[in-house]
């Protein structure tokens, strides 16, 4: 339902974004200009492939993860400490509502941890086998308790979803600057010269950089909400105190691949104009904002 919703909210922004463009008369401005373009049929291209590329994206992530990780799923316990790992998860995802996710080890010395799934009553928790050996048990429950909240909060779909909307603008404005550029400066009567491909590529990657700053500001702000969720599920001071250890390993490198940062525990610092596009907010920043909701 909130896939259908989300998708729901998305198609009629496009609707209300070509019915704006048409009220503006921005198609008579670009015909008057030489420029022949559809808008609304190019919205809806863009739409269609900007939501597309991130719901296969959605649907495909657990499958992903597991082999971008590497990671071992529990299906029958086969120690003391794999026992535990999955009776942790079952606890904590009964008390937050959720359906019981796959557990899972991924074989990484770098303490972190991780969960997706398009479903979040289908995902996927798994943590590291160097969390797992070198965190205490109240700590690791904590962590675990934080990605409880990233699955019972949605927000792997929300975040892909954003991803998804903010794709399609970045398609659309991009090819209408190649187009007008196309038309205007390099005089191209019909179809595409040159010009149309260069510019639009180049409009696309700037687009893109300065576009994945809003997707990277809401990853920074779910993390705040799931290390509540971490709090109300696993106890403040454990949430605070995993933060702490978490803080203190922050330098180690770490091992989940590219795609999956966002759904980590935390990920390396980064400083100055670096900072805009880090998936996880400061941890000294998370720690003070559990500590002052106390």
């Amino acid at each position: 339902m909130r896939i259908l919703l989300f998708l729901a909210t998305n198609f009629a922004v496009l609707i209300l974004v070509g019915t704006v463009f048409t009220m503006l008369g921005f198609e008579g401005i670009l015909a008057a200009n030489g420029v022949d373009l559809n808008l609304k049929a190019l919205l809806v291209f863009c739409g269609l492939f900007g939501m597309g590329g991130s719901m296969i994206s959605l649907f495909l992530s657990k499958w992903m993860a597991k082999r971008g990780t590497g990671t071992y799923i529990i299906e029958s316990p086969r120690n003391r400490d794999e026992q535990w790992l999955v009776d942790t998860v079952a606890e904590l995802a009964q008390e937050a509502g959720i359906g019981m996710p796959e557990v899972g080890i991924f074989p990484s010395e770098a303490p972190n941890a991780f969960a997706t799934g398009w479903n979040k009553n289908a995902a996927l928790v798994a943590i590291s086998a160097g969390m797992l050996k070198s965190f205490p048990a109240n700590e690791i429950r904590a962590v675990i308790g934080h990605e409880i909240g990233h699955v019972a909060n949605g927000d792997m779909v929300t975040l892909t979803l954003i991803q998804g909307v903010v794709n399609t603008f970045v398609m659309f404005l991009a090819r209408i600057i190649g187009h007008t550029v196309d038309r205007v400066v390099f005089k191209t009567e019909r179809g595409y010269g040159i010009g149309y491909f260069v510019v639009s590529i180049v409009a696309e990657i700037v687009l893109g950089i300065l576009a994945s700053i809003i997707v990277f500001k809401f990853s920074r702000w779910r993390e705040f909400r799931a290390d509540a969720a971490g709090a109300s599920l696993a106890g403040r001071g454990d949430m605070i105190a995993a933060l702490e250890r978490l803080r203190g390993k922050q330098d180690t490198a770490q091992d989940l691949p590219g795609e999956l940062t966002a759904f980590g525990i935390s990920e390396t610092a980064k400083q100055g104009f670096k900072a805009l596009f880090s998936s996880h907010p400061p941890l000294d920043q998370r720690i003070a904002a559990l500590r002052s909701a106390a």
